[in-house]
C-alpha cells in the first residue's frame, strides 16, 4: 500500500516536499491555514521570486551561517543545477542575473507558485486550504514516539505514515508565520533554539541617515572592526529609521542583539587605494580650485550625500579647494573609506526574511530529514535551525530539504 503522507504547509518547502514523496509513489495530502499556496514566496524577491543562486555547490555552503554541515545531504542531493532544471522542464523559464541570483524570466513570484502547483495537481497531491494544524496525532510504540497524523484547529483528524512539518518559521507573519511548527515540535520533545530575526534593516542612532532617505548607494563596503567582524561590499539603502540593501541585510545576520549598539563604517570608494584615493583629491582640488570645498564633490558623491561628506570632512564648507591643505586632504580621504554610523537595534519580524533559530538540528537526521525524538515526523525548511545569507539560498535550502524529507516520509526513511 502507497505511504500516506501529510505535509503541514504550502510554502517553498512544503511544495518541494510535497513534490518529491508524491513521485515516490505516496498519496500526499498538505494541510495550509492560509487561503492559498505560496504566501511568502509570492512576495520574496520583491515579487519577482529569487528562486535560487547559480553557483557552484561548494561555493553555496560559504553563504549558510547556521546548519552548513547538517545540509551537506540535502543540497547535494538536490542542488541549485536541479532546482533550475526543474522550473525549466516544467514550462518556467529562469534567467541568471548579478550576483548569480536566479529569477523566473517573466519576473512574476506567481509562474514559480503556479509551477509547483500545476506538479501537484499532476501527482494527485490533495492541498487542504484553510485548515491550521493544531497539534500532531502521536502514540507510544515499542521503539518509542511516533506520529501518526495530525489535529486541526477544528478537531478534524488526519491519519497518516509520516508527517512533514514545512511550517516556516516568525518572519513576515502577515503570511501566516506564527510559529505553529516550533510549538508542535517542542510539544513532541525537540529542542528548540532561540528564534530571532534575520536578514533584517538596521534603525540608526545618526539622523543623517534618516535625512537620506531613498537614496541607494552601489559598489561600497560595510564593514565592522574586529576579529569576528562584517565586511562586504555591495548595495545598501538609507530609510525613515535607517540603513537597508542587501548588504545590511547580510550584516544582521552577523550581529547579536547582545552586541548592540554598535558601530558599522562605510567605505564609499572600496576600489581605490590610500594612495590613488589621494591623488583623485588632489585631481579635483586642483580642477575646481577657485570654488569652495563644498561644490566641488558632484563627481565623487550623490549630491544627496555631499552636505553629509562636508560635514564629515572637518573641513570649512566655504574655504576654496587651493587653500585645502594636504594634512586635510589626507584626512578626508581616511574619511571617505570610514563613514561611522551606530546601529541602535534590528527591525522586527515584520521585515525580517528568515528566522535564525528553530528546531534544533541536532534532533534531527540529516541524511533523511527524519526526527530523532519521534519516529514518522519529518521536517523540513524555515522551521529547522538553519539560514543563510541573501541571494537565494534560503530558498535553495527550502527545496533541498524539502524534496529530502518528501522522498524519505514516503519509504518510512528508507529510499529505495
Amino acid at each position: 500500500m502507497p505511504a500516506e503522507v501529510i505535509v503541514i504547509g504550502c510554502g517553498a518547502s512544503g511544495m518541494a516536499a510535497a513534490i518529491a514523496a508524491a513521485r515516490e509513489g505516496a498519496h500526499v495530502t498538505v494541510l495550509e491555514k492560509n487561503d492559498r499556496a505560496g504566501k511568502k514566496v509570492f512576495i520574496s524577491g520583491k515579487g519577482r521570486c529569487n528562486v535560487t543562486n547559480d553557483c557552484d555547490t561548494a561555493d553555496f555552503f560559504d553563504h549558510v551561517m547556521r546548519g552548513k554541515k547538517f545540509l551537506y545531504s540535502a543540497v547535494y542531493g538536490c542542488d541549485t543545477a536541479r532546482v533550475q532544471r526543474f522550473f525549466e522542464e516544467n514550462g518556467c523559464p529562469l534567467k541568471v542575473e548579478r550576483g548569480g541570483r536566479v529569477f523566473p524570466v517573466s519576473d512574476k513570484s506567481s509562474d514559480i507558485i503556479r509551477t509547483l502547483l500545476r506538479q501537484m495537481e499532476a501527482l494527485g497531491v490533495r492541498i487542504c486550504f484553510d485548515t491550521r494544524a493544531r497539534r500532531l496525532r502521536t502514540e507510544e510504540t515499542r521503539e518509542g514516539v511516533r506520529a501518526g497524523g495530525v489535529i486541526s484547529d477544528t478537531g478534524e483528524a488526519f491519519f497518516a505514515d509520516a508527517v512533514i512539518l514545512a511550517t516556516g518559521g516568525l518572519s513576515y507573519p502577515l503570511t501566516g508565520a506564527t510559529g505553529d511548527g516550533l510549538r508542535m515540535a517542542g510539544e513532541a520533545g525537540h529542542k528548540i533554539t532561540e528564534c530571532t530575526p534575520s536578514l533584517v534593516p538596521f534603525e540608526t542612532k545618526e539622523a543623517w541617515c534618516r535625512d537620506l532617505q531613498g537614496l541607494s548607494l552601489r559598489n561600497v563596503r560595510l564593514y565592522t572592526e574586529g576579529k569576528k567582524g562584517f565586511d562586504r561590499q555591495g548595495e545598501m539603502l538609507f530609510t525613515h529609521f535607517g540603513v537597508s540593501g542587501p548588504l545590511v541585510l547580510n550584516a544582521s545576520a552577523y550581529v547579536e542583539d547582545a552586541r548592540l549598539p554598535a558601530t558599522y563604517y562605510i567605505d564609499l570608494k572600496p576600489g581605490l587605494d590610500e594612495v590613488t584615493l589621494d591623488k583623485r583629491l588632489q585631481r579635483e582640488f586642483l580642477l575646481h580650485g577657485k570654488k569652495q570645498f563644498k561644490n566641488s564633490l558632484s563627481s565623487l558623491f550623490p549630491a544627496r550625500l555631499i552636505p553629509v561628506m562636508v560635514g564629515l570632512s572637518q573641513i570649512e564648507k566655504e574655504k576654496s579647494c587651493a587653500r585645502i591643505t594636504a594634512e586635510e586632504r589626507k584626512r578626508f580621504a581616511a574619511r571617505i573609506r570610514k563613514v561611522p554610523f551606530t546601529v541602535s537595534k534590528k527591525r522586527g519580524w515584520d521585515e525580517a526574511i528568515v528566522t535564525r533559530g528553530g528546531v534544533s538540528t541536532a534532533d534531527i537526521d540529516p541524511s533523511t530529514m527524519a526526527s530523532r525524538r519521534c519516529r514518522g515526523l519529518y521536517f523540513a525548511g524555515e522551521v529547522m535551525d538553519v539560514d543563510a545569507l541573501t541571494g537565494g539560498f534560503n530558498l535553495q535550502i527550502a527545496w533541498s530539504t524539502g524534496v529530502l524529507a518528501g522522498r524519505h516520509a514516503a519509504h518510512g526513511g528508507s529510499v529505495v
